[in-house]
């Protein structure tokens, strides 16, 4: 019995560890992004929601721990969106990317977009895990949904920000950068990101736990 409990007890170090590590990288990514950022009201709009989702996730965790699996790809976001606040979206430096393959347009806001898609395997495993849906299916198909919801009202809370500033702040905010279907291009990177999320969430149930033991109902 000591033995299983030691084991039990190491396996729990074992899970946590890569959480307080990316805690640790996250924190680190905001004191970086807000040294000299382009412009400090955008770089305090845009940390809000990183933070937002932080403290929500810290909140929470004794209620409901998700997975490894579905802590990185709320990191991932995250530190995207200190790389945005700190350039502004639309001026990330990524001509490394860009020119090779002959973009006008700045890519990185559309990356970031295809990593908010990402949310749904960690939406996936708490209807899964909560018992909200019946099947892994189910659960994939319901955080796809529910992710390009999110999507679309992020795209509304944009438009509202960029249509009450009125300045420099909303035009960096909202990040078109001269192109009228932004909002729906972003929606369908959120949606390819979601997608995929979700394909990984319902691969057989060992290669998961090969991402993240505890992935089972509780």
């Amino acid at each position: 019995m000591k033995n299983k409990k030691k084991e039990e007890i190491a396996a729990h170090a074992i899970t946590k560890a890569p959480n307080f590590v990316m805690l640790a990288a996250f924190v680190a990514a905001c004191v970086l992004s807000g040294i000299g950022p382009a412009n400090m009201k955008v770089w305090l709009t845009e940390m809000f929601w990183a933070w937002g989702l932080v403290a929500i996730l810290l909140l929470t965790h004794r209620r409901f721990k998700f997975s490894t699996a579905a802590y990185t790809c709320f990191f991932t976001w995250c530190i995207l969106q200190t790389i945005g606040a700190h350039w502004t979206f639309e001026r990330v430096p990524m001509g490394w990317l860009a020119e090779p393959l002959g973009l006008e347009r700045n890519p990185f806001d559309r990356i970031a977009h295809f990593a908010v898609g990402w949310f749904a395997f960690p939406l996936a495993e708490l209807y899964w895990r909560n018992g909200h849906v019946r099947s892994r299916i189910a659960s994939a198909f319901f955080a796809v949904v529910t992710t390009i919801a999110m999507a679309g009202l992020w795209e509304i809370v944009e438009w509202l920000y960029a249509a009450i500033d009125g300045g420099e702040a909303g035009a960096a905010f909202l990040g078109s950068q001269g192109d009228e279907w932004d909002a729906q291009k972003d929606i369908l990177c959120d949606t390819a990101g979601a997608v995929c999320s979700s394909a990984l969430f319902m691969l057989p149930g060992r290669c998961i736990r090969r991402l993240e033991t505890g992935m089972e109902r509780p």
